[in-house]
């Protein structure tokens, strides 16, 4: 699409006219508000725990930690399943109501089971409270993942995106405001709640005059018809939260308060290097839901694209964040949190088995296979709780951060076999091998480069924008060289 005007600039990012142009236009607005968010919050996260201490953020993270591990009972697979059949057939949309009050229902549901909970995994009466309040916010912040999955099947992600950079810019605002006059983790939490409530009024008033009509809808029949759909992605979620959580929430109640602290600064790096997954799915999978039942063969280009695109990116991210993690931990946070870069290097491990679990498991919902899913996750959810048990007591924080590396590895790998088995997809073929191939070879330059002393001893962004541009040189120069022989080779065949 050639763009000479304003209005070709208009059509490029707020119109879908083309698959590759509807993509290209979420991936911009969803990496937009992504990107805003996730160094908004992070900024108030590092500053969190180095103005409240690493015992204080301990306490923090473990309460968000615990009630984390209710989300999924707040949504119960609803979105997914919503935005899968809402992009199949757009006359489903008059289900939209009766989905919207059974999403209501679940997130009281589950703050009474958050409230009860409590009891049992603390006797502290302040963390107690600090948990209902986060279990609160929770419950506001969740609820307009209903209304992006609506969105989504309509592929209009740029009011998403809105909404997110609205919600981040006063959760971030407010909780710097209390964090530099009134510090303390209750005061915190409040302010997470009050931003997320006064972020999702003028939200909903959008959706219900812009968008549809806002009802309330107490249709049994289509609550039994979602729920007996969205069942095995709520397990799903509910097992991939639990171990997502579980380990921060075992050291907290064992008392490892600090360690949990020097985890949870890690796991943050973290959350901040699955930004580009999380928008790639996003952006994916409403097409590739749609191309299931058109056309296998541009499903297996699109799926293709996909992870060909998640591994450019998590080669480099594992290579890189490994050998500067040191420099990245000193400039985040400070020595207090040196503890925190072994388990760094650890997880970026892991990060890069999840950037290439997330086609997988899409392709495998897409084709209605979600219990494989939820068999792949709750074997790794087994495999996570016996760890923990074993390795958290030896090795603290680490043990926690080898457990994650290994449930992640064993879900990946049941993910290829049943994606091979039940879907059309060839997960394994000559275009993702050469695309690896390169990726690696980019990788390893990079790594040399960057661990010259001369180059290592700069500041850190410096380090790291060295690092990509001689990554993505190398690799162009690949792209370039294997383009020009395969041509070259179709024309001494013809």
């Amino acid at each position: 699409m050639k763009i000479i005007n304003f209005t070709d600039i208009r059509s490029l990012l707020f119109e879908n006219n083309t698959t590759k142009q509807t993509i290209f236009k979420n991936t911009f607005w969803l990496s937009l508000s992504e990107g805003i968010g996730k160094i908004l919050r992070a900024f108030l996260i590092i500053y969190i725990a180095k103005i409240l201490g690493a015992a204080e953020y301990g306490i923090f993270t473990f309460a968000l930690a615990f009630v984390s591990l209710f989300v999924a009972f707040f949504d119960f697979g609803l979105s997914n399943i919503l935005t899968r059949e809402f992009s199949k057939n757009k006359t489903r949309e008059n289900e939209f109501s009766a989905v919207l009050s059974l999403k209501i229902l679940l997130g009281l549901m589950s703050i009474i089971l958050i409230f009860i909970t409590s009891f049992f995994i603390t006797s502290d009466p302040g963390i107690q409270k600090i948990i209902w309040i986060l279990a609160f916010f929770t419950f506001i912040s969740q609820l307009p993942e209903i209304f992006y999955s609506f969105l989504r099947a309509r592929q209009k992600m740029e009011y998403e995106s809105w909404a997110n950079i609205l919600q981040v810019l006063l959760v971030v605002g407010c909780g710097f405001f209390v964090l530099f006059n009134f510090p303390s983790v209750k005061n915190i939490s409040y302010s997470y709640l009050l931003a997320s409530l006064t972020a999702l009024i003028p939200f909903l008033l959008f959706f219900n005059f812009k968008i549809l009509s806002l009802r309330f809808s107490f249709r049994i029949d289509i609550w039994r018809k979602f729920l007996a759909t969205s069942w095995p992605l709520a397990l799903i979620s509910i097992l991939g939260l639990f171990y997502s959580y579980i380990d921060s929430v075992m050291m907290g109640r064992w008392g490892l308060i600090i360690e949990t602290g020097w985890y949870n600064a890690a796991l943050k790096i973290i959350s901040i290097v699955l930004v580009p997954q999380a928008i790639i799915s996003l952006v994916f999978y409403p097409t590739i839901s749609k191309l299931v039942e058109e056309s296998k063969e541009m499903l297996q280009k699109i799926w293709d694209y996909q992870l060909k695109t998640l591994i450019f990116l998590a080669i480099p991210i594992i290579v890189g964040g490994i050998t500067l993690s040191f420099k990245i931990i000193d400039f985040v946070y400070d020595s207090s949190f040196e503890p925190s870069i072994l388990a760094l290097q650890i997880l970026l491990v892991m990060s890069g088995i999840v950037f290439l679990c997330g086609p997988f498991s899409q392709v495998l919902i897409a084709f209605n296979q979600q219990k494989k899913v939820f068999w792949a996750v709750f074997a790794g959810g087994i495999i996570n709780i016996i760890l923990n048990l074993i390795l958290i007591p030896k090795y603290s924080l680490y043990g926690a951060a080898i457990t994650t590396v290994i449930t992640y590895s064993l879900i990946l790998l049941m993910y290829f076999i049943f994606t091979s088995k039940f879907t059309s997809i060839k997960p394994f073929n000559f275009k993702i091998l050469a695309t690896f191939m390169k990726v690696i070879f980019a990788s390893f330059l990079m790594y040399l480069t960057i661990s010259i002393p001369l180059i290592y001893n700069l500041h850190v962004i410096a380090v790291v924008l060295i690092g990509f541009l001689v990554y993505v040189s190398v690799f162009l120069i690949f792209e370039f060289i294997t383009r020009n022989f395969h041509q070259v080779l179709s024309k001494s065949t013809n």
